[in-house]
């Protein structure tokens, strides 16, 4: 009970994920990473990595991800701030993160040399474009992991040490990391952190999509909207009827239920991470998720009850 395991927060995105993680993260043993990490999962990130040094190896393979994660690692992470306005450098700790990201570099890389660079502009082979255009360019050969596990194991590495670290700086034992998109890469993440608990949170799937309509980040019609939420749940579904889930460290519940009997349900939900149950200052109230419940008109809520009609009962929806 005094050692719960590290937990990951997934959803399909407006789910009730941010809230799951801040009351997850209100525990006493349990700090929440307090914004969105982005390099484990996304595109560029570690996951893109691990295939790229191991399964997906080539040269030109491993030295193209190796060039995304340093772009991801050095400038969009720390370069992206908050509604705080801090950074997730700022919130593990600024010298910690930028330690740990040199520490990275060199089990990665085999060996590193200068390439001339072909000209540009109005230059050619034998002279250069003009006095500022470089004369070679750094190139990297990336190492090849015939053992997964040895790759997995630096990557871990760097997230006990980024995680673990501002775990400990709150005086908590473990931590709880929030990406909706950690969704759709859960095989990666137990291969990443093998003892970490996914708390995957869902909503209605009308209720989901009426709440992407008003986000700026997604599209802005209810075509639009339907078209970029349904391949996320079939995607979903397509990786969950493969895989034992019951034999997994794996919680799911719905914000509905949550809401429905908050103590009784944050009580369940604190049992399955191995901890106490404590009141905490966040709570699933009812009258937030029903905020959405009467949205649409009665001709566009038949048009997305067909969209979605595979795809509520496949939630445990009715």
């Amino acid at each position: 009970m005094s050692f719960p395991a590290p937990v990951f927060v997934a959803g399909t995105g407006r789910s009730g994920t941010s809230r799951i993680a801040d009351i997850i993260g209100e525990h006493p043993l349990i700090h929440r990473i307090p914004m969105e990490t982005r390099f484990l999962v996304d595109p560029g990130g570690l996951r893109d990595l691990a295939d790229a040094l191991t399964v997906r190896y080539d040269p030109e393979v491993g030295e193209d991800a190796l060039r995304r994660l340093s772009e991801f690692l050095t400038v969009r992470v720390p370069g992206r701030r908050d509604d705080r306005g801090r950074t997730v450098p700022e919130l593990v700790g600024g010298q910690r993160y930028r330690d740990a990201v040199h520490r990275l570099w060199p089990r990665l890389v085999a060996d590193t040399y200068d390439e001339p660079a072909p000209a540009t502009g109005f230059g050619d082979a034998d002279r250069p474009a003009g006095p500022f255009a470089p004369s070679s360019r750094r190139r990297v050969v990336p190492r090849y992991f015939a053992d997964r596990r040895e790759l997995l194991g630096i990557l871990r590495a760097l997230v006990d040490t980024l995680f673990g670290g501002a775990a400990a700086d709150a005086g908590k034992p473990t931590w709880c990391e929030k990406t909706p998109f950690n969704l759709l890469a859960m095989d990666f993440l137990w291969e990443l952190v093998p003892g970490a608990t996914i708390v995957h949170i869902t909503r209605h799937p009308v209720a989901v999509l009426a709440s992407h309509l008003a986000q700026p980040w997604a599209p802005p019609t209810v075509d639009g909207a339907l078209a970029y939420l349904v391949p996320i749940y079939r995607r979903w579904f397509a990786w969950r009827d493969t895989v034992d889930l019951t034999g997994r460290r794996y919680v799911e519940v719905k914000a509905e239920d949550l809401a429905a009997d908050w103590p009784g349900q944050r009580r369940a939900l604190f049992a399955r991470l191995g901890v106490d149950d404590v009141a905490t200052p966040s709570a699933f109230e009812a009258h937030r998720l029903a905020g959405r419940a009467h949205q649409f008109d009665d001709r566009t809520r038949g048009f997305v009850d067909e969209a979605l009609g595979e795809i509520v009962p496949a939630m445990g929806y009715a």
